[in-house]
């Protein structure tokens, strides 16, 4: 017996909801759906020819270039622009793959200001566990040797692999956000360094973003008496949602 037919539906149940929003959005608002993410490519292209100049690889850094040992007033300021910034021994073409099609998939599904938050709570992640790292000291599981604290902390694959769980958290492909969790812990058991740990730490901040919303969600239906039962048959106002078949982003709550 065929294994194909049952390998169709379940692509179609793990990937028929994000794709059927992707091409929704793309088919209403054609490149416009694709501001923020077009804009990040162009920003990240730009920052790279200008740190690869004499003149502009100190500025560059001043504005963008994060380490654990900065100041934390700093490192806050520079975290937004570090997003941005390519790591200068990786190739720049993977980092702008990234963002095209990660930010692209999340920006159609999420909106361009959800889209931007969890990208930066999960740079944000990142940063801020490299500054405990370091303060446990290698002795410890989570802990990171001190020498961490000078690695310049840039580039958008924080951002990246938390969007990518956020998004396969808020359309269902349970399956696709197991996966990306299984290959960055698989990173930190092949190559242990301060980018690894950090997108683990991304991880687990969208996780909890998530875990939040569901809370919210589930407390929101079970005191709106709008949301089913009773309540719908009284002519209460049904709880506020959106689905595949009402907008192109599905969800519980927002924050």
């Amino acid at each position: 017996m065929s294994r194909l037919p049952a390998l169709r539906r379940a692509a179609a149940r793990e990937w028929g909801p994000l794709c059927s929003t992707v091409r929704r959005g793309l088919a209403g608002r054609g490149v416009r759906a694709l501001a923020l993410t077009l804009t990040a490519v162009a920003l990240t292209a730009t920052v790279q020819v200008v740190q690869n100049q004499a003149w502009g690889y100190r500025p560059v850094q001043n504005l963008g270039a994060v380490r654990a040992d900065d100041p934390l007033w700093l490192a806050l300021l520079r975290t937004p622009l570090s997003l941005f910034v390519p790591a200068l021994d990786l190739p720049v073409w993977g980092a702008l793959a990234q963002i095209l099609l990660v930010f692209g998939i999340a920006e159609v599904c999420l909106g361009r200001w959800r889209t931007l938050t969890v990208a930066y709570v999960a740079t944000l992640a990142g940063t801020l566990y490299a500054r405990i790292g370091i303060a446990l000291g290698p002795e410890t599981f989570p802990g990171l040797p001190a020498s961490d604290a000078q690695v310049v902390d840039t580039g958008p694959s924080a951002a990246v692999v938390g969007l990518a769980v956020y998004v396969c958290h808020q359309r269902r492909a349970w399956l696709t956000g197991a996966l990306v969790v299984l290959a960055m812990v698989v990173e930190v058991l092949v190559k242990d360094n301060l980018a690894g740990r950090e997108h683990l730490a991304a991880i687990a901040a969208v996780l909890v973003v998530c875990g939040v919303q569901e809370w919210r969600g589930r407390r929101h239906s079970t005191q709106d008496p709008g949301a089913g039962g009773s309540g719908a048959r009284s002519g209460a106002p049904p709880m506020r949602s959106w689905n595949l078949r009402r907008g192109p982003a599905q969800r519980t709550s927002w924050w």
